[in-house]
């Protein structure tokens, strides 16, 4: 398989109904530590300035809205948010396709809230049609760790790349000394690992 570096140059990213309700469905890992870790990666789409699009499903019920850290961060993806009407997998949303396509990236970062729902579908749809998808599987979660388990078996076996918040912000930085790799290294000492950043300091 032809593999391209991810960089800020080929990448966009996705994420996937990061909504406050369906928030609490994520029971295997700290639902704190998901949601930190997709605004982190929101901040790290503003610093790169990286083409990002955001879609939720059926806000006005308990799903309810796209978490505020993302919304002010990334205030125009927001607005531009595709909001599905109810359909599981985004992919087979036409809009939420057209609006990847529309980026014209071919490596795909994707983080969605619920691994065994919200993130595997389109993860493996977008793979299979093609693009390099790399998973943030610390972006997301599952209401079970058997459920886990499954759904990241299947998008490996797919061809999706299952990665951490921490190891995809080193691969788009590639050299720290940068200016951009300043602000990344910055991000991910007090965003991500604001315990070692403190360590550090």
């Amino acid at each position: 398989m032809n593999y391209e570096r991810f960089s800020a140059d080929n990448t966009a990213l996705l994420l996937i109904d990061h909504q406050v309700g369906t928030m609490q469905l994520i029971k295997n890992i700290d639902r704190e530590l998901a949601a930190k870790q997709s605004i982190a990666l929101a901040k790290m789409a503003k610093i790169l300035n990286m083409p990002t699009v955001i879609t939720s499903s059926q806000e006005d019920r308990a799903q309810g809205p796209i978490l505020s850290g993302i919304a002010e961060i990334l205030p125009e993806a927001h607005v531009a948010r595709v909001k599905r009407p109810g359909v599981v997998n985004a992919w087979a949303y036409p809009d939420f396709r057209n609006a990847v396509l529309a980026t014209g990236r071919k490596n795909l970062i994707m983080a969605g809230v619920t691994t065994d729902v919200c993130l595997i579908f389109p993860a493996i749809d977008a793979a299979l049609e093609g693009f390099a998808v790399q998973a943030v599987m610390d972006a997301s979660g599952s209401p079970s760790d058997l459920s886990e388990e499954f759904s990241r078996q299947r998008m490996h076996d797919a061809g999706v790349v299952l990665t951490a918040t921490n190891t995809l912000i080193a691969e788009i930085a590639q050299d720290w000394s940068t200016p951009t790799g300043q602000q990344l290294i910055t991000l991910l000492f007090t965003d991500v690992f604001p315990a070692l950043g403190a360590g550090i300091a």
